[in-house]
């Protein structure tokens, strides 16, 4: 078949970030692109994570803020939470969301269908009952939330139902201990919900640096969040009084409402992709080279569904990489390293780089610096809540490698410091760098003395 003779020289099944940003820039450099999506323009982001959740996270912080208002002089009436009206108005907000990704596809003159395509073989995709060809196709279908076989599970929710619940529940475990959730453990107790955080192992959030994850453990129970942890869920039953919880530990509890957070696996089940010959691993990720072609030279993969680096902007580098490779004649591979990173919890955490331990392995010798104190907001509620900042650096070569906070708007912070270590930043560089005062990011340039080995 000549290139010319398929309908279009990419076909994208999937229109979350990766898969819009690749079709958009495919398009721009003169591909004929269409892109299928059969449940909502935008993806996961925008309809099932960063972006309703980063305004459940706003809306949980005011019950702080109206206390730390009082001691600034301010009278504050009676308060009261009303859980519809931030629905509905998270809802209208994805509306609006959505049709600027239609937008955004229409002007770049994708074809958008509506509906679920499936491979027939490695060129021809069927949607909609009508089969056409695409001489490459994107499997761009993200992932979807993954819940233990355990008995009664039908009775609980995932972060998908989290966003729509009817009414606010009067008390609420979560069993995990990822991003999702012990940011929804933030976003719940914030708003009132007696909140119970479950996890398997000694410490939630695993893989980041450890006096990161010791301090918001300290915090979170401070506010009041209940966490268990090395603990399991064995099992579900509804009962008159609630949810029956039973526990590895024999011991049982009762909630509302059960939120099951423990993964999310790559969504690959029903797009043909078996018939189309494309490889999977063992957690059913389709399994790509460093130019996301998988084991079907035609087919490629981005975001997500690959199971590799699972963040929205990840996925949108990637899309941005493939679209210039393959039709801008500018190849292009993404750099992993040094991707910053963010956990909309309460206190936000904020990193980039290695951990301690992992410089710790990696390098001969490294020097830490460390921070705490109590936020300038907080100091006239004599709030209890700490802010803590680290510094990983290298000795041999003076190079920062790893940067971590624990803080109010350590995303904010953290991403300018991402920029200056992509730069190459030494501690030096830090050390010469003027601080913005007061802030609680010119602490980043004044931390002298490291600590003791």
């Amino acid at each position: 078949m000549h290139e010319s003779d398929y309908d279009y020289d990419l076909f994208v099944v999937g229109a979350g970030s990766g898969g819009v940003r690749a079709a958009r820039m495919s398009a721009g450099f003169g591909a004929r692109v269409a892109i299928a999506e059969d449940r909502y323009l935008g993806g996961t982001c925008v309809n099932a994570g960063c972006v309703p959740k980063k305004l459940f996270v706003y809306a949980s912080h005011f019950a702080e803020d109206f206390e730390v208002a009082r001691s600034f002089g301010w009278t504050v009436g009676n308060t009261g939470f009303h859980w519809r009206r931030l629905i509905e108005n998270k809802d209208t907000e994805i509306k609006r969301l959505n049709g600027v990704y239609r937008k955004i596809l229409d002007s770049a003159g994708v074809t958008t269908i509506t509906g679920r395509a499936t491979l027939l073989d490695e060129h021809t995709i069927r949607v909609n009952g009508k089969t056409c060809t695409a001489e490459r196709i994107l499997i761009a279908t993200g992932g979807w939330p993954s819940v233990p076989d355990l008995p009664g599970t039908e009775h609980a929710i995932t972060s998908n139902e989290a966003f729509h619940l009817d009414t606010l529940p009067g008390r609420i475990l979560i069993v995990g201990g990822g991003y999702i959730a012990v940011e929804f453990a933030c976003i719940f107790h914030g708003l009132g919900v007696a909140t119970t955080l479950l996890y398997r192992g000694p410490l939630f959030l695993r893989g980041f640096d450890h006096d990161l994850r010791a301090m918001l453990a300290e915090e979170m129970r401070k506010k009041g969040i209940e966490l268990l942890f090395n603990t399991n869920v064995t099992g579900i039953t509804k009962t008159d009084s609630g949810l029956k919880i039973q526990l590895t530990t024999d011991q049982h509890l009762v909630t509302n409402t059960v939120m099951f957070a423990t993964g999310r696996k790559p969504n690959t089940a029903g797009f043909g992709l078996g018939k189309a010959g494309v490889r999977l691993n063992e957690q059913g990720a389709i399994v790509v080279n460093s130019h996301y072609q998988s084991s079907v030279p035609s087919i490629y993969a981005i975001g997500d569904v690959t199971d590799r680096v699972n963040l929205t902007p990840v996925a949108l580098a990637e899309g941005m990489a493939l679209a210039r490779t393959l039709f801008g004649k500018q190849p292009t591979e993404v750099d992993y390293a040094n991707i910053p990173t963010c956990v909309f919890s309460q206190p936000s955490l904020g990193t980039v780089g290695l951990t301690e331990e992992e410089a710790r392995q990696r390098y001969a010798e490294t020097a830490i610096y460390k921070s705490s104190f109590r936020p300038m907001k907080l100091s006239l509620a004599g709030g209890e809540e700490k802010t803590f900042m680290k510094i990983v650096v290298d000795k041999a070569s003076d190079r920062v490698v790893g940067v971590h906070m624990m803080g109010p708007d350590a995303g904010e912070i953290i991403q300018g410091i991402a920029i200056a270590m992509k730069a190459g930043a030494t501690k030096a560089t830090f050390d010469a760098t003027i601080g913005i005062h007061p802030t609680a990011a010119e602490e980043f340039v004044t931390m002298r003395e490291p600590v003791a080995d």
